[in-house]
Order: C-alpha cells, then structure tokens, then sequence
C-alpha cells in the first residue's frame, strides 16, 4: 500500500491540471488520505490490486457514522473519481464504485437562508458609514457585487480589474468552481458602486506604489484582498450593525430568492449564479415562489372566510 500515497499525489496533480479549484482539490485529497490510513490500518495488509467492493462498502460504513448523509454522498464522489483514475493507470480492472449508489439527498431538504430587509438595510448603513473613504467604497462595492450578481466567496475574490467592462456593464466570471466561464451583466446601482470604487482603488495602489496589481478588490497593502479577507470586511460591518452571525453566501441566496420573488423565471436564476444543474436552482423556489402565492390567493378558502366575515359584521 505504500503506492497509495504516490498515486494520490499524481491524482492531485491531474486535478490541479484541470483547473479545479483549490479548496476541492484540498478536500478530495483529503478524503483519499483518509482512506488510505483506512486500508493501510486492515490486517492481514491488503495489495491495492486486492480492493473489493466489499472493503470499500466497509469504509462507507464506517465513514457514515454520525455523518450527514451529505458528507457520505461526497466522500463516495470523491472515491468514484479516484477510481477511475486508478482503472486508466491499469491499476484496477474496474470501479467497483461506478456502481455503488450513494445516499439520496434533497437539496431541499436544507434550506439557504436568506437575509431580511432589516438586516441588509443595517448593513448596507454600516458600510456607508466607515471613516475611510477607500475601506467605504469597497465595501460597498462588495455588497453590491454579492447581492447583484450572486457571487461566491471565491469567484468574488478572484476577480481582476479586466474582469469588469464598465462599458457594458458586464462581470467576467471565471469557471474554476463549475468549469463553465460566464458573463454576468449588473444593474445600475452596482455599476454606480463599482465604478465610484475604482478611484479610490487607483489611489491606494499608487499610495503602494503597486498600480500593476491586477486585483478588483485590494486591501490598504495595495494586495489582493482573499476569500478570508472578505469575510473579515464582512464581519465587521455585521458587529458595527448589532447583528448576529452573518456569512457571504447568504447574499447569493437573498440574490436567488428575491430574483425568484420579483417573477425571474428559473432558468435565467441559473445562469446568473452559474449552477451546473437546475437541481440546484430549484431548492430556492421553496423560500419563495410568486406563482404559487398567487395561485393560494385563489383558493375558494379566502371567498368562505371572506363571506364568513361579512356575515359577523352585520349586526
């Protein structure tokens, strides 16, 4: 089993040649460390050629315990795509794991919260208030690129000052997380917000003297500011509000829900937050669905009541 750990570096080595996204590729190898450790621990010691399906629905079983079924579903992806990679080295006459059904999950089954009007109000203030003109800006450049666009943590983060066409008013998204690049057009008020940001930007870069920096987003360094920094930059302006805990990813899903609330339909959803598949989309109709509020409104229940309550105030 000592080939488990070169073949697992040369698997990484694939997967960073794809462009896949660090954070997956640090959480795939991960778990195939962890199943290394597993078959390393079985006596009598087993060759890698010898794994049966019977050893690997041994470590499901003990990787599910007091696991999300989610969690489950993701370490058998991630074996999966490891098994194949060890068929086209020879090493495998075949994935046992092709045919393996993993646990069902419902993407509806954990519903994303979304932020109400009281607390993006408070901290839309809190942005508009902080001293510094450059920290001011580019927060508020922040929370309307979130809210506007949807963006993730990371697709944020990466973000370069070509990515953005002022011109058209376009947000050039790249495709690390999904493989599928994207063009997100903006509404006015985060044009505005952008474009008011980028002299205060110039400013801090020639104050560094770093004008050939290429990120969007840039902390008083003049260096590109990391999906950590974001979350910094967002977790102060929810303490200067007086709310409690509050993550990025809740503006992608306020984005997607008052998208769906305002009668976007959800394939245009889709493509503006870039999910891969539909499924994904889906799970926000839950919060909010303007066809079906006004298909209840219908219901001869309302007509019953209604009449129920004329009949009461006559006297």
């Amino acid at each position: 089993m000592r080939r488990w750990d070169g073949l697992v570096d040369g698997y990484v080595v694939q997967l960073k040649t794809r462009g896949l996204a660090e954070s997956t590729v640090t959480l795939r190898h991960r778990e195939l460390v962890r199943f290394g450790v597993w078959l390393k621990a079985r006596r009598p010691r087993l060759q890698l050629e010898q794994v049966e399906a019977e050893h690997i629905v041994r470590y499901v079983r003990a990787r599910s315990s007091f696991h999300a079924r989610s969690t489950v579903a993701c370490a058998m992806s991630n074996l999966r795509c490891m098994g194949e990679y060890l068929v086209a080295r020879g090493i495998w006459s075949a994935n046992p794991l092709r045919w393996m059904r993993g646990p069902k999950c419902d993407p509806r089954q954990r519903l994303p919260r979304r932020l109400g009007r009281a607390e993006m109000t408070a901290i839309w203030t809190a942005a508009s208030e902080r001293r510094q003109a450059h920290a001011r800006y580019q927060a508020l450049c922040i929370l309307a690129i979130l809210y506007g666009t949807g963006l993730r943590r990371g697709e944020l983060a990466r973000l370069s000052v070509d990515d953005w066409d002022g011109e058209h008013g376009v947000l050039r998204i790249d495709g690390r997380k999904t493989g599928r690049p994207r063009c997100v057009p903006v509404g006015e008020g985060v044009w505005r917000c952008i474009e008011a940001y980028l002299p205060h930007r110039h400013n801090r870069l020639e104050l560094a003297s770093r004008l050939d920096e290429p990120a969007l987003l840039i902390n008083k360094h003049g260096h590109g500011v990391n999906g950590q920094g974001l979350s910094s930059v967002l977790r102060r302006l929810v303490e200067s509000a007086g709310l409690e805990r509050i993550t990025l990813h809740q503006f992608r899903h306020s984005c997607a829900s008052d998208l769906l609330e305002a009668g976007v339909t959800l394939p245009e959803v889709q493509r503006i937050l870039g999910h891969a598949g539909i499924q994904s989309t889906v799970r926000y109709v839950t919060l909010t669905d303007p066809e079906r509020v006004a298909a209840i409104g219908r219901h001869p229940i309302n007509q019953f009541l209604a009449a129920s309550e004329g009949k009461k105030e006559r006297p």
